[in-house]
């Protein structure tokens, strides 16, 4: 194609874009209901998990030198669909207000759907950011999807709302740099009957790939992710001596009557710890046990010994049938998106396999496994830091 050309189909595409975010603008400037958090004064800047500002990214694309397409991969891994933002076939900005998210945590419902609990949201609104044109900060949004034919992408059926076409918080935040600026989710999980959010309190974001978090805890739903109510029996402070500093984010699996939970510490540079409890018991922090390398040490999280090597970030662990093995993806910072594997929760864990590297695809992180997956296709989502928007992504197993 003539650079000419190229050039023109990038322009209509902005085109395209802006009006598409003058029309989200609208509704939201018309809602009186309309809120944003405001520029300055104590809360700083917003933040995402890479731990810079959201005046270092911008979900617009053609404002960020971008063409809004996917990343180009070569071999066994392919990006599929976007899933959020402006280019993305779901129509996330008219629809829920989500111009940019990150993340994209997913579970089985138990009822046919999946939940998608997302991280700081961004959106269209009255009152921007002072770097921007963007405003509607929410500290984390859930979509729902009933799509199983993700080969060519994955629709989203809904969202939890506040008000027409507007994707709510559902965990709310104080928004106070220092002390809570966000609370993102970082697993989820349906136990008898009930949707459960494990999420983490982030203070402060650091320099890139570090955060400090005040604690996670559990946020629980009986009403299919409309409502969530915090535990507060639930909650691990960031503690080294107790040991709960290594399960302030979480991934679930299900396995023989028992919820495992896999714990790294704030930040993209710990390694992975393992917990379990039976699922009658999931909420009783006094019911958990810790793999200590040899047996499971009841009640004691700091008998949880390393099962994955630093550094491990942004963990998602499901059984793979395909490969009759337990799979983990996670963000390794120093190479990119990877996968381990196991015949059993606890390990051994094999070395962690390339899926995609941060050489070819800069500014990547966060790799959720789509519990639907089957066959020889592994889906799972990851987000790209640039254009601050979530993608469906596929890698060919063997």
């Amino acid at each position: 194609m003539r650079p000419n050309a190229r050039r023109r189909i990038r322009r209509n595409a902005g085109i395209a874009l802006a009006a598409a975010l003058v029309a989200a603008a609208a509704l939201t400037v018309n809602s009186p209901t309309s809120t944003a958090a405001p520029c300055g004064s104590a809360l700083g800047s917003t933040g995402s998990s890479d731990g810079s500002s959201f005046g270092g990214t911008n979900p617009i694309p053609f404002l960020n030198g971008q063409d809004g397409g996917l990343p180009r991969l070569k071999g066994r891994t392919q990006a599929i669909s976007n899933i959020t933002g402006l280019t993305g076939p779901n129509d996330s900005v008219r629809r829920f207000n989500v111009v940019g998210t990150d993340l994209g945590i997913m579970w089985d419902n138990g009822a046919g759907q999946i939940l998608t609990a997302f991280g700081d949201t961004v959106g269209a609104s009255a009152q921007p950011f002072c770097e921007g044109v963007l405003g509607d900060w929410r500290s984390n949004v859930l979509l729902r999807s009933t799509d199983r034919n993700l080969g060519d992408g994955m629709s989203l059926d809904g969202a939890a709302l506040d008000r027409p076409r507007h994707a709510k918080e559902i965990i709310p935040s104080k928004k106070i740099n220092g002390v809570e600026m966000t609370t993102i989710p970082t697993a989820g999980v349906a136990v008898n009957g009930v949707q459960y959010i494990n999420f983490m309190s982030v203070r402060s974001w650091g320099a890139p790939g570090h955060w400090d978090t005040n604690y996670s805890a559990l946020a629980s739903s009986t009403d299919n992710g409309e409502n969530w109510t915090v535990d507060l029996k639930t909650v691990r402070t960031n503690e080294s001596l107790t040991g709960n500093g290594h399960f302030q984010m979480g991934a679930y699996v299900k396995e023989g009557g028992y919820v495992y939970l896999y714990g790294t510490p704030s930040g993209r540079f710990g390694a992975a710890y393992l917990a379990r409890v039976k699922e009658a018991d999931f909420t009783n922090q006094l019911a958990y046990e810790y793999w200590n390398g040899r047996t499971w040490t009841p009640t004691v999280p700091n008998a949880a010994v390393a099962i994955m090597r630093a550094p491990v970030s942004e963990l998602s662990v499901a059984y793979n049938s395909y490969l009759k093995k337990f799979v983990a993806l996670y963000t390794n910072e120093a190479q990119g998106l990877v996968m381990a594997k196991a015949d059993r929760p606890e390990g051994p864990w094999s070395a962690p396999e390339m899926l995609i590297s941060g050489r070819d695809v800069g500014g990547l992180y966060g790799a959720y496994i789509h519990p639907w997956s089957s066959g020889p296709n592994l889906y799972y989502v990851a987000t790209t830091w640039t254009d601050y928007n979530v993608m469906l992504v596929r890698t060919t197993l063997s």
